[in-house]
């Protein structure tokens, strides 16, 4: 079962951290349907957050059709994120293990980490987009 962790320094809505991490969960494997997240009530009192909340992330979680309240039982994921993908993720997460060892060792701080990640994405993602367009064709010269 999922345990959720509050980032007090973030700017995201208490609820959306929750909704966040439950879509993480499901993208990475680690939440699958028919699994049960935790109670409304056993989230609040972890959290020290009012249980309506909790509430709302659940039920952000059940009108994207991620998952299911069920009256005096609890909330079920009922879909998965997980693409093809997850098959690579195990030696893929092996592999930035390492990595976060080195960038500790090297006295990176969590922001640190973040922040290079963030900024590294965002130059693949528009080095990708760039190499993607079509080239211009040279003109023929007229002779």
């Amino acid at each position: 079962m999922i345990e959720f962790v509050l980032d007090g320094r973030s700017k995201v809505n208490t609820y959306m951290q929750l909704v966040q991490q439950v879509k993480q969960a499901l993208r990475v494997g680690l939440l699958k349907p028919g699994d049960q997240l935790p109670k409304v009530r056993d989230a609040a009192q972890s959290l020290v957050i009012n249980p309506n909340t909790v509430l709302k992330a659940y039920r952000e979680l059940e009108l994207e059709g991620l998952a299911e309240g069920r009256p005096g039982v609890g909330t079920f994921v009922v879909r998965t994120l997980a693409g093809a993908s997850l098959a690579n993720q195990a030696e893929l997460r092996e592999d930035l293990v390492a990595w976060l060892r080195r960038a500790l060792a090297a006295g990176l701080s969590d922001d640190d980490v973040v922040a290079l990640v963030d900024t590294t994405i965002r130059a693949t993602r528009a080095d990708r987009a760039q190499h993607a367009q079509p080239q211009p064709q040279p003109q023929p010269q007229p002779w």
